[in-house]
């Protein structure tokens, strides 16, 4: 793992299992290399380009899902036990990874966050996928990427999709629909 990476996210010493923690980082990884953004990029721009005149970052809005994800699962397990078993590193590996296509989905110009020419074509959840995939992602966790937005409303989510689903949305939601 890149210390870029590791900067990012010091989430990912959460992650017990070392194959899944180095495939998220390698995802990671690939989606820098790749992206018109740099990791100095993402903790500047919005998180995102749906509410006009955001001031949060991209990294502290994807943080802040990672630890709701995180906190929720341990909840889960603590009150529903094996009657609804939550995969804490699966939780917390596609929380980390939900985003990640938006280094492809998103570009700068004119010093202002727009959508890049793949954005255009292509949204985040369908290019995540193909970075994780292509970096050794479980199938379990490419599943939570595909389904943590609306696409998701079309499948059936795994206990973990759906903790990560609403640990995004209601993380954006209240930005987006200000009352």
């Amino acid at each position: 793992m890149t210390k870029e990476v590791h900067d990012l996210w010091p989430e990912l010493d959460w992650i017990e299992d070392e194959g899944l923690r180095a495939a998220t980082a390698k995802t990671w990884e690939l989606a820098l290399e790749r992206s018109p953004l740099t990791a100095d990029d993402l903790n500047t721009i919005p998180f995102t380009l749906l509410v006009p005149d955001l001031k949060v970052s991209f990294m502290a809005h994807k943080r802040c899902v990672v630890h709701v994800a995180k906190e929720s699962a341990i909840k889960m397990n603590e009150f529903f036990g094996n009657d609804l078993p939550v995969d804490l590193d699966v939780t917390i590996a596609g929380a980390i990874l939900a985003d990640v296509g938006k280094l492809l989905e998103y570009d700068i110009k004119d010093g202002a966050s727009c959508k890049s020419e793949m954005g255009k074509y292509v949204r985040h959840p369908f290019s995540g996928v193909g970075l994780a995939m292509e970096a050794g992602v479980p199938p379990e966790v490419c599943h939570i990427i595909s389904a943590h937005a609306g696409e998701g409303d079309m499948v059936k989510r795994t206990a973990e999709a759906y903790v990560v689903h609403h640990a995004d949305f209601m993380t954006f939601l209240p930005f987006k629909n200000k009352a």
